[in-house]
């Protein structure tokens, strides 16, 4: 888990008024590694080893790489991949899919209420996000070779909530008699080894969302997903660094919309009392005061339980993986306008999709994170009173648009709301990937638990309809390419809870990704790829992109005092379990730019044989944890923890930060770096020590 950069943000009272109606904007986080495989053969290559005679090997690469920032649309990505391998990456054959951290850096959508929801657009986030991308795929294709994939599949239980229970009970009841959860439980796993059976990679898909980590968290954290991938890369590359190694692990989103990990459920804080089942209200502080929790005594050890249950499960899944996927690799994308989509839905009847809005539920949050005002789930009317103000700040919706998303009422109709930029995407990408009997649909946002099904349903019965695809298993790749919000069945939409209220393109926008999901699928099954219509491209915006986000100012220190000093020493001695701390005079982080490959801080421990110091944590370990707090008059200080393992062997260690201040002389700024080390300090089982 990288916890980087800490976000402290004031508002001015224009933003709050603005932003305090965007509580829950939703952040996605990058999946940080490159899994490859193609049947193109390459010079040099040799197939040494054929397990299965008639199971061709693929040619497999992995790669991870650092970057800051959730993921932007991806064509920036493919410019940047174009210049170097030509036609090989493709708009098709690439896909980007989130992990889903709340927690993550913002500033990297070009749409208007993305921007002002996170103080705009910001080019410090975006160059370290698509050199990131691209570095884990230049390393992925360096390193191809031959090799076969394995898949695996397993229930994870105790792991997740229906967050929204009375949605999904508005399904259909004979639908709802065919699963035995009102979650997905399913483990999917697909295990990379090269032609000797090395293991060399991982993917795996769990319908989870990455909010342990809840909204009083200051910190930049991958969450619950991030820690099971650090879990197991740190298993697999022993005595490897974060980010180092050979093997590559991937934890993968899939139809999360109304999936929570806090699985004690919602409770009112001020009495402890469940929340209203309908609504998630308390009787006394609305939905603000209804929280869910769980399964730990805090956000830090919720996410460490559940992204341990997950890493636990797929470590056993990759572990007796032995069903071997073979066949060809095939690849379908389309562009779709999903404001104007029209599906018959029978003989007579057609419906169709609508320009995006957000409804009032919107506004409520979720238990995972409620809204700060009077706005609460399952409201099916509007509101005098904000639906005024929102007529004064940005106009009322059309009644076309108020019609077309009924019974939703809207709170803002950002599809009839052009500036300075679109507030919502209107062409979204469509996307299925299939590597022989395995098919990977990335899906532009999050589909509730039974939404997913409907549409792995519906990919799978297209698939197998022509007699190519045997025993097919349908992943969904959530949060993929662009962010639409969620996802939600008809039914689930009727009763305007954060995920219905949150499905910008109306009633109909299952049905709308169903049809357009089916025609890929059929596309692959009856190999007609090449007759897909390419679809309306969408804009890139070059102009009118704002930042809110003023520059950092320049840095000062106490009297008599560098950059680098520390403020708070150490202890002389710790015992495993502890936490050491340390406090340093310090710059703003965003002085020192692009810190990919780089860090804020270093653990060492003394190996006395040598009589030098080895890196054994940075701050992309989640033994770690990187405060930053800015003071008055310019002043700032970093405070490093160490949360030392009961593994951490005994020995002198210190801590080490990493750091650049901004100084002016005369009309001239300038940065430096700085670093700070504290005192050496002890761990040891005890405190007596000779």
């Amino acid at each position: 888990m990288a916890e980087r950069k800490l976000r402290c943000r004031g508002a001015s009272a224009l933003e709050a008024t603005l932003a305090v109606l965007f509580v829950l904007m939703t952040a996605v986080s990058v999946t940080l590694i490159t899994l490859m495989a193609t049947w193109k053969t390459q010079t040099g290559l040799k197939l040494t080893l054929s397990p299965s005679p008639e199971a061709k090997p693929y040619l497999i690469g992995v790669g991870r790489a650092d970057c800051t920032g959730p993921p932007a649309e991806i064509p920036l990505v493919l410019q940047a991949l174009q210049v170097k391998y030509g036609d090989l990456y493709r708009q098709e054959n690439v896909v980007l899919s989130g992990t889903h951290t709340h927690c993550g850096p913002a500033g990297y959508f070009q749409y208007t209420l993305f921007m002002i929801s996170c103080k705009g657009y910001m080019k410090e986030s975006i160059k370290p996000l698509v050199n990131g991308i691209v570095k884990s795929i230049d390393i992925a294709h360096g390193n191809i070779k031959p090799g076969r994939i394995y898949r695996s599949r397993g229930d994870l239980e105790d792991s997740s909530l229906n967050r929204s229970p009375h949605s999904y009970l508005n399904n259909p009841e004979e639908e709802r008699d065919r699963y035995q959860w009102n979650t997905d439980k399913q483990v999917m796993v697909l295990k990379f080894t090269d032609l000797d059976g090395d293991g060399i990679g991982m993917l795996s898909w769990f319908a989870v969302h990455a909010v342990s980590m809840n909204y009083t968290n200051r910190m930049v954290s991958s969450d619950n997903m991030g820690y099971a991938s650090y879990l197991l890369e740190q298993d697999k590359n022993r005595g490897q660094l974060p980010g180092q190694g050979g093997f590559v692990a991937g934890f993968s989103s899939s139809n999360l919309g109304d999936v929570s990990p806090n699985t004690r459920g919602p409770v009112c804080m001020n009495t402890g009392q469940p929340c209203d089942y309908l609504n998630s209200s308390c009787p006394v502080g609305g939905t603000k005061m209804c929280q869910a929790f769980g399964p730990g005594d805090d956000m830090f050890d919720s996410t460490m339980i559940i992204g341990h249950n997950v890493y636990r499960k797929a470590k056993e899944l990759y572990g007796k993986a032995v069903e071997e996927v073979t066949g060809s690799l095939q690849a379908a994308h389309q562009w779709v306008n999903m404001t104007d989509v029209t599906v018959q839905i029978n003989d007579t009847h057609t419906v169709s999709t609508c320009k995006p809005a957000l409804g009032h539920s919107f506004a409520a949050g979720t238990t995972d994170g409620g809204g700060d005002l009077n706005f609460t789930q399952g409201a099916v009317e509007g509101d005098p009173f904000w639906d005024g103000i929102r007529d004064a700040l940005v106009g009322p919706p059309s009644n076309q648009t108020q019609e077309c998303h009924h019974p939703k009422p809207i709170l803002f109709s950002t599809g009839e709301m052009n500036w300075p930029l679109p507030w919502h995407p209107q062409i979204v990408d469509v996307q299925i990937i299939t590597i022989g009997s395995v098919a990977v649909v990335a899906v532009p946002g999050e589909m509730t638990t039974m939404s997913g099904r409907r549409l792995r349903e519906a990919v799978k019965q297209e698939l197998q309809s022509k007699g190519a695809f045997n025993d097919t298993e349908v992943v969904i790749a959530g949060l993929s390419n662009i962010y639409t919000h969620y996802i939600t069945t008809y039914e689930e939409y009727q009763v305007q809870r954060y995920e219905g209220a949150s499905t910008i393109y109306g009633p109909h926008t299952l049905s709308a990704y169903l049809q357009k999901y089916r025609g890929l699928a059929r596309a692959i099954a009856q190999d007609r790829v090449s007759e897909l219509p390419v679809g309306p491209q969408p804009p890139f915006f070059q102009k009118n992109l704002f930042n809110l986000l003023p520059a950092p100012t320049v840095d000062r220190k106490p009297e008599n005092s560098s950059f680098g000093d520390v403020l708070q020493q150490v202890f002389p001695v710790y015992r495993q379990g502890d936490v050491a701390s340390v406090t340093f005079v310090a710059g703003n982080p965003r002085n020192s730019g692009d810190i990919r490959d780089k860090t804020f801080l270093t653990v060492e421990i003394h190996d006395n044989r040598t009589d030098t110091w080895e890196v054994v944590y940075t701050d992309a370990s989640w033994e770690t944890r990187f405060h930053w707090l800015k003071g008055s008059n310019q002043r700032s200080n970093s405070t490093i923890e160490w949360h030392i393992p009961p593994s951490a062997p005994s020995g002198s260690y210190r801590i080490k930060h990493y750091g650049h201040y901004k100084q002016r002389t005369g009309l001239q700024t300038f940065k430096k770096p700085y670093e700070g080390t504290s005192d050496v300090f002890r761990v040891s089982a005890s405190f007596y020590y000779p």
